[in-house]
């Protein structure tokens, strides 16, 4: 039974730095994702659990994480974890002038080296809120959707305008904006960044290595799931923060409903009406695999247009909750 260290004052680079792990159900990956943080030597780790029966509280607890179970009778939301972990940070550490913080989920482990290289850029660049770096599929080989995933993190290093679930950031300036939408379903990361830059911050990604994830989607349906979730996720950032400057998610979102929604209505329409005019606007899908295709790939670019229809569907899912007022539960691929 492995056993974290006893924490530092000042484990890496000068600087305090704790950790906030979010999971459910993540078993051995969950171990493995304490065992990294713990051999960078940061000083608490809060495991937050959203209704695991897997024994991952036990575990974690021997792994010497502080451990906060949330309240099984409250919907579950990533976002309401990560405010859970942050908020249990400020009692276990009220009086640290900038605490850092590595949000990391439960299903990734944190490459070595990274919190040493990502203190330092936060050391030296005082308007930077959050930086995070790359994100590699642990087994890209083990089906098409998870290097699809692996594909999907693989953005340019520099200014960003938002962050994934892992990256580090500095405590205040995410308590000043209010910390995370605690709603959201997906998509909360990218709210908060907005939010931070909107208050002046800067999101920064770095070419380094930071994180290995193990998305383990093996079978369509988890994949059609992950993605009608990212389309719930668009509509309702647009519906938060799609007016200008940011027109937050419009684009993504209006992508979805033309290529998922619209464009196969016409299709349908023109097929009972003039079905030589549906045949030309058939021509749309095969010229857009083409024109997507010589840019980032064919498999990128067949999934790219089969996702905006599991994208309108979790569109339509979250304005048809917003109208009837209901909340909808997490969209889990898992």
């Amino acid at each position: 039974m492995t056993q974290r260290p006893p924490p530092l004052a000042t484990p890496v680079g000068g600087a305090v730095v704790d950790a906030v792990v979010i999971g459910r159900n993540e078993g051995a990956r969950l171990l493995a994702c304490l065992d990294s943080l713990a051999g960078q030597q940061v000083r608490h780790i809060v495991y937050v659990d959203s209704g695991s029966s897997d024994g991952s509280v036990a575990a974690a607890r021997n792994r010497g994480a502080e451990v906060v179970a949330l309240d099984v009778d409250l919907p579950f939301t990533a976002a309401r974890a990560r405010n859970a972990g942050l908020d249990r940070l400020a009692q276990l550490a009220p009086g640290d002038l900038d605490p850092l913080v590595q949000l990391v989920d439960g299903d990734c482990t944190v490459a070595e080296g990274w919190l040493r290289d990502a203190v330092r850029f936060l050391q030296e660049r005082p308007e930077v809120a959050v930086v995070c770096g790359r994100r590699r599929e642990q087994f890209p080989e083990a089906s098409p959707y998870n290097r699809l995933c692996d594909l999907e993190w693989d953005t340019p290093p520099g200014k960003a305008l938002a962050c994934g679930g892992d990256a580090l950031m500095r405590r205040h300036a995410v308590a000043a904006v209010g910390g995370y939408c605690d709603t959201l379903i997906a998509g909360e990361e990218p709210e908060l960044c907005l939010r931070l830059r909107q208050a002046g911050w800067v999101i920064w990604r770095l070419g380094a290595e930071m994180t290995q994830h193990d998305a383990k989607i093996t079978r369509f349906a988890q994949w059609w799931k992950r993605t009608r979730r990212a389309g719930h996720a668009f509509a309702e950032g647009a519906f938060l923060h799609g007016a200008p400057p940011e027109r937050h998610w419009v684009r993504e979102t209006r992508r979805a409903v033309i290529w998922g929604l619209a464009l196969p209505a016409g299709l349908i329409l023109a097929a009972l009406v003039a079905p030589p005019a549906a045949v030309i606007l058939g021509l749309a899908y095969p010229a857009q695999f083409l024109r997507l295709a010589r840019r980032d790939g064919a498999l990128r670019a067949g999934f790219s247009i089969l996702g905006k229809f599991a994208e309108a569907q979790g569109v339509a899912e979250f304005h048809l909750n917003r109208v009837l007022r209901r909340h909808r539960g997490l969209i889990e691929y898992r």
